[in-house]
């Protein structure tokens, strides 16, 4: 999963990212791996696979990763070129979903680039410049579409789903907000690539005294909710500040610090449930002495299809998956405990694996 975070400058977006990355690699114990200064890889934390692995005397636990892109340059007039223009558009192509940091916090000390807390027009903004730059995509799309529509009929429906898309966009509306009228028409958009069709969850940047309500008197907090809700977007509070201060502990002096502010979890753990239940994602486990994995993969997807993510030849030749709950096989403690007691499953190709699932995929090929 790849999570571009956006925002305005001075609303904590680059806090936000440095501590997340430097929090998801001390908590796993996975190590930071940066592929550029803006990139960030971070393990996904799961109590599950240590669990796991310490069951099975593994030699190894892989968590599953998240790659965070930091998108610096976002300004208004950023679709012209301004500040990195066109290079950030780019970068945020290639992400599964937008993380968009809005301030909801008032302090004469950090300067907005407005002059003024306001997370609506921040949000409008940002969502201004990703339509724009969507726009030189149709509009260069739908030319060529035009043009070969003479020669090829097929591309009738194309040009007018690209027309009525224009139209849409121009009115500030964001691509995702367009109803199709079919799946054909649904598989168009999705090849498109536009900035404004993918998922967004947005991050509401309060102060350490707005965290223990989770942003609830915080009125700002409250437009984001309620502009997410119309949009079908996800919303987390967070305080970067907080979460920079938070990275520098290690696990045990963590648990205590979230516990003094009264806090469940950290931001990294709200985003990453957030992203999850945004894109319809779940993490199924493989455990042995060798290894303990986590797997991420679709809601609804087969056992077929998910061993796959392990190696095309578990698809191909896949013949049963042996399956248990991981709170099971921990409260068993062994594996035969588990199926002594008929708690491990023989599914077939029809099985839609569920999130926790613990599974040994038989295959032959």
């Amino acid at each position: 999963m790849k999570l571009g975070i956006v925002g305005l400058p001075n609303v904590g977006k680059s806090t936000l990212f440095n501590s997340l990355t430097k929090a998801g690699a001390e908590s796993a114990n996975y190590p930071f791996c940066t592929i550029d200064p803006n990139v960030g890889v971070v393990a996904v934390p799961d109590e599950r696979l240590s669990l796991l692995g310490d069951l099975y005397h593994s030699k190894k636990v892989t968590p599953a990763v998240i790659e965070f892109v930091d998108i610096a340059g976002l300004v208004k007039g950023a679709s012209k070129g301004e500040g990195l223009g066109n290079q950030f558009l780019s970068h945020i192509r290639e992400v599964d979903a937008i993380v968009h940091v809005v301030r909801c916090f008032e302090d004469s000390n950090v300067i907005h680039v407005d002059g003024s807390v306001d997370p609506l027009r921040d949000i409008e903004t940002i969502d201004l410049e990703l339509i724009f730059s969507d726009l030189e995509i149709l509009e260069r799309r739908l030319s060529k579409t035009s043009k070969s529509v003479f020669n090829d009929k097929s591309l009738a429906k194309e040009a007018a789903l690209l027309k009525s898309l224009k139209a849409h966009l121009e009115e500030g509306k964001a691509a995702r907000t367009f109803v199709c009228a079919d799946e054909d028409e649904s598989a168009i958009l999705s090849g498109l690539n536009l900035l404004t069709y993918k998922p967004v969850i947005f991050a509401a940047n309060v102060g350490e005294d707005d965290l223990a309500d989770d942003g609830a008197s915080n009125p700002h907090v409250q437009k984001v909710r309620e502009f997410a809700a119309e949009t079908g977007s996800q919303v987390f509070v967070i305080c970067a500040q907080i979460e920079q201060e938070i990275a520098e502990l290690d696990e045990d002096e963590k648990a205590m610090f979230l516990e003094d502010l009264g806090l469940s979890s950290s931001g990294l753990e709200k985003l990453i449930a957030a992203s999850y239940d945004l894109l319809g994602l779940l993490s199924f486990l493989t455990s042995g002495e060798d290894e303990t994995r986590a797997w991420t993969i679709r809601k609804g997807t087969k056992a077929p299809q998910a061993a796959g993510k392990i190696h095309s030849d578990f698809e191909r030749g896949f013949i049963r998956a042996e399956v248990v709950n991981y709170k099971d096989l921990l409260d068993c403690g062994s594996y035969a405990a588990a199926r002594d007691k008929g708690l491990v499953r023989l599914e077939g190709k029809d099985y839609v694996v569920q999130d926790g699932d613990v599974i040994l995929f038989r295959f032959n090929v």
